[in-house]
């Protein structure tokens, strides 16, 4: 049993002091086998599953309310080393728990879940269906604490505690939390309710106090990433948690970037890493950055270059993509070295020089095809090659067939045959003028082949500039 602990790394994630993870239903996987996989590209260490729709249902949505269903996403969670840190009632969001009478049943639908999941410890039950006036209105409120003291006595019983997100702060909390009168019952604490009523989270988390939090929601409202969020200061929310000796999951919920809110694996990877990286928990990446020697300021220039091939494949936070990153920087490094010594034996011998540099360049390039294999898959490979060549290739074919719209088949196929082994030889040239132009002499190769075929380049050429400035655009 030791032996698979440590092949997933569950070993040393059970020994974490924080463990990060997201939410199912934002990550839009709520109750989906797929959450887990996802989870695994995020690179969180597990998930909250959330329990399912409500609604106007007498219980939840619930899938795992059948055993085998159960059992066959427990068996796909362990064999990916995700955990399942907590389970959400999040209908309550919407439901108002005052005015749900079969409160206990829906609470232990989600006990049983949690048994099920993994002995799950804890529960996320949001007030956010009871308004904001319970908080001050005497009745209210006293409906509301008791049925949370039963909820939390029942949780209790069965070794779990229920997390609830209220509107307050640590102080109304607290009050709140005394009233309710259960161990069972904490707070699933919340940076989003915080920051929007203008608190500081550090020094309210410091009030509330470590024996009070089961969990917390580590994200803002959807603006921005957390990195780039100036209403946060994680690094001293991590300090305080501690000063205080908290540990737990920290789940993320939302601090979506908006500009791109439906980029679901950028968003959240981005939000998972900084938070690891925060609180301590990021492994290092198995591709090791070939930067020892080099400018700083080149080494970031490369970086930046090369994450734009990560940014193509939606995975620059993600663990696969810190190892992507780094053998395509590496690879970069690479070429400047080849040709760096190229130019050197110049001096002396450039027949030398020449044969040398070819050499090198054939043998490392199927090698770095070969790195890229062990993380992306064939069409991500591709997709690598075209983010290294500016795109020419699909450029190019567009444009050709937009050209000459009666190309046949075979041209076609050929046109694209000529393209792909232009850009085997463009990933490699030295700079971006080199690399235009032996796609130039491609294209020579291919308009010579097309002249040959019987077209009259330069009238396919005036057509075509009257048909694209007939629909409105330029060449």
């Amino acid at each position: 049993m030791a032996s698979v602990l440590n092949l997933f790394g569950i070993e040393a994630l059970m020994a974490q002091k924080y463990k990060v993870g997201v939410c199912d239903w934002m990550i839009l996987k709520r109750q989906k086998l797929g959450e887990f996989q996802l989870a695994r590209q995020i690179g969180c260490d597990g998930i909250e599953m959330d329990m399912g729709a409500l609604g106007k249902r007498e219980l939840w949505d619930n899938k795992m309310r059948d055993p085998m269903e159960a059992a066959h996403f427990k068996h796909v969670a362990d064999s990916l080393g995700i955990e399942v840190g907590a389970i959400a009632m999040s209908g309550f969001y919407a439901q108002n728990l005052a005015e749900r009478d079969n409160y206990m049943a829906l609470a232990e639908d989600c006990f049983d879940t949690m048994d099920r999941m993994g002995d799950v410890k804890v529960a996320f039950l949001p007030l956010g269906g009871c308004g904001n006036d319970w908080a001050y209105d005497k009745q209210q409120r006293a409906v509301i604490a008791k049925r949370l003291h039963d909820i939390g006595e029942a949780a209790k019983a069965r070794g779990k505690r229920v997390g609830i997100d209220t509107p307050l702060d640590a102080k109304g909390n607290l009050r709140l939390l005394k009233e309710i009168n259960s161990s069972g019952i904490a707070i699933f604490y919340k940076w989003q309710t915080i920051v929007e009523n203008g608190w500081d989270v550090a020094k309210d988390i410091k009030k509330l106090g470590a024996g009070n939090i089961c969990a917390i929601h580590a994200s803002n409202t959807d603006r921005v990433w957390l990195r780039n969020d100036s209403t946060l200061d994680v690094p001293q929310i991590k300090k305080a948690l501690d000063e205080m000796g908290w540990s737990g999951w920290l789940f993320v919920e939302r601090s979506r970037d908006t500009s791109m809110v439906r980029n679901v694996r950028m968003n959240y990877s981005a939000n998972v890493y900084y938070l690891k990286e925060v609180f301590g928990s990021n492994p290092e990446p198995a591709v090791k950055l070939d930067s020892a020697g080099r400018d700083p300021q080149y080494v970031q220039t490369i970086i930046g270059r090369s994450q734009k091939v990560t940014d193509a494949l939606n995975i620059t936070w993600t663990p696969i993509g810190r190892n992507v990153l780094n053998i395509v920087s590496n690879r970069y490094f690479k070429l400047n070295d080849i040709y760096a010594e190229r130019d050197s034996v110049k001096k002396t011998n450039k027949a030398l020089a020449e044969a040398q540099c070819d050499s090198k360049l054939y043998r490392s390039h199927y090698g770095f095809l070969a790195d890229l294999s062990l993380y992306l898959t064939p069409q991500e490979v591709e997709t690598v090659k075209n983010v290294m060549t500016f795109n020419v290739v699909k450029v190019t074919y567009e444009a050709q067939c937009d050209m000459i719209p009666t190309l046949k088949d075979e041209e076609k196929q050929q046109i694209m045959a000529w393209l792909i082994e232009a850009r085997e030889l463009a990933i490699d040239a030295e700079s971006s003028k080199k690399k235009h132009e032996v796609f130039g002499k491609y294209k020579g190769r291919i308009n010579n082949y097309l002249s040959k075929r019987g077209y009259d380049l330069m009238k396919e050429r005036e057509e075509w500039y009257k048909r694209v400035k007939a629909r409105g655009g330029t060449l």
